[in-house]
C-alpha cells in the first residue's frame, strides 16, 4: 500500500490495519495496560493535568510531570519496567517506518471522548533522524500539522481506526496535535475514545543497537 504524503516527510496510510489485526493489537493494549496503567500526566513547573492519560511500552517511557518531559525505564506509578514491545507494533514499524535504527519506546496516548492535544513538537528524543510512527484504534481523530515553526499554516486529516502515520524528514519536528475525538466512529473499543501510539527512537544510534 502506497502512503500519501500530507505535507513534505509526513506519510499517511489509511487502514493500514484490517479489523482483525485491530482487534489483535487492542488486545495486547488489554495485557500491557494491566502491567502498565494508564496515568494522568502534568505539564512542567505548573502541574496542570493533561486531557489525555498515557502509558508507554517498549524499553523506555515518556513521562511529564513538574520536574519536566523525559524518558525513564520504570513507571513514575508503579516503579516497575514498562512492558516489552509486543511483535505486531514492531512490525509495524520494521514495514514503515524505514529506518535502520530500532523503536526504544511506545507512548500510548488515551484521548477521552473530550481530550485533544494541543499543537506540539516531538523533540524531547535525542535522535531526530529516525522518524515518529503513529498507529490509531478506536474513535476517529481530527489531526493537524504544521510546520516546524508554530505560526506556519497547518492542514487538518481525519486519522481512523487502523490507520498509520509516519513524521519523517522535515515533517519529524512539525508542531502537530488533536483538535477533537469524533464520537461513534468506531465500534473497536468497549468505551467511546481513541488509542494513539507512537513509536519512537531515543537515544542516538551509537548509543544503541542497529538493525542490520
Amino acid at each position: 500500500m502506497a502512503p500519501v504524503e500530507i505535507v513534505p516527510g509526513c506519510l499517511y496510510w489509511p487502514g493500514w490495519l484490517d479489523r482483525a489485526g485491530q482487534e489483535a493489537l487492542a488486545a495486547e493494549l488489554r495485557t500491557i495496560l494491566a502491567k502498565a496503567p494508564l496515568f494522568v500526566p502534568r505539564m512542567p513547573r505548573t502541574g496542570k493535568p493533561f486531557s489525555v492519560r498515557i502509558s508507554s511500552c517498549g524499553p523506555l517511557g515518556w513521562v511529564s510531570d513538574i520536574a519536566g518531559y523525559r524518558y525513564q525505564a520504570t513507571h513514575p506509578e508503579t516503579g516497575e519496567a514498562w512492558p516489552p514491545l509486543p511483535p505486531l507494533l514492531t512490525r509495524a514499524w520494521a514495514e514503515l517506518a524505514g529506518s535502520p535504527l530500532e523503536p526504544e519506546a511506545c507512548l500510548i496516548n488515551w484521548y477521552a471522548p473530550d481530550a485533544r492535544m494541543g499543537l506540539h513538537q516531538d523533540r524531547d528524543e535525542d535522535e531526530f533522524s529516525a522518524p515518529v510512527l503513529s498507529l490509531s484504534l478506536g474513535d476517529t481523530a481530527v489531526f493537524r500539522i504544521g510546520g516546524t515553526a508554530r505560526k506556519d499554516p497547518t492542514r487538518s486529516i481525519r486519522l481512523a481506526s487502523g490507520d498509520a502515520l509516519l513524521l519523517s524528514g522535515p515533517a519529524r519536528l512539525a508542531f502537530h496535535g488533536v483538535d477533537r475525538i469524533v464520537p461513534e466512529t468506531s465500534t473497536l473499543l468497549k468505551q467511546p475514545g481513541r488509542i494513539n501510539l507512537t513509536l519512537r527512537r531515543v537515544r542516538r544510534a551509537e548509543l544503541g543497537e542497529i538493525r542490520p
